[in-house]
């Protein structure tokens, strides 16, 4: 349901648990014993189950649901981005310069920052035109945090 909410609170570096096999009573429960804040658009869920702590996201936009639970939840802007894997969660691993530049597309590896992989799926990342273009779109949804 809010799959591409989790990627882009990853992208910021948040730790996003999005599993959309768990069941309601199974979601809060894992909330709540590791702390966690259940984002739904699930009304039942949070009438039914009442969450310790918990967001009702009320738009279908993913950038408007990103800002309304960085205002919601009063989060800080991060030191930098793109520090978990947009799949996994796993905070990134960075790459000594050879190791990382050797993985990338040939076109990519003189361009400049950290080559970075995550350590359970292998899935590398890197400031290609892609993390750009992800950079200018929460610049536009967070304008405060992006000046």
């Amino acid at each position: 349901m809010l799959g591409r909410l989790a990627r882009w609170l990853r992208v910021l570096g948040f730790d996003t648990l999005y599993e959309p096999t768990l069941s309601d009573p199974e979601l809060v429960a894992r909330a709540e014993l590791d702390g966690r804040i259940v984002l739904t658009r699930d009304r039942a869920l949070l009438r039914d189950l009442r969450p310790e702590r918990a967001v009702e996201i009320t738009s279908d936009d993913p950038l408007v649901q990103l800002s309304a639970v960085v205002e919601r939840c009063e989060l800080a802007p991060p030191a930098a981005l793109f520090t978990r894997c947009l799949l996994c969660n796993v905070i990134l691993d960075d790459l000594p310069d050879d190791a990382g530049r050797a993985l990338l597309p040939p076109k990519s590896r003189e361009l400049p920052g950290p080559v970075r992989r995550c350590s359970r799926c292998g899935r590398v990342y890197w400031n290609g035109s892609h993390a750009r273009r992800m950079q200018a779109t929460l610049r536009a949804a967070l304008p405060a945090w992006f000046p």
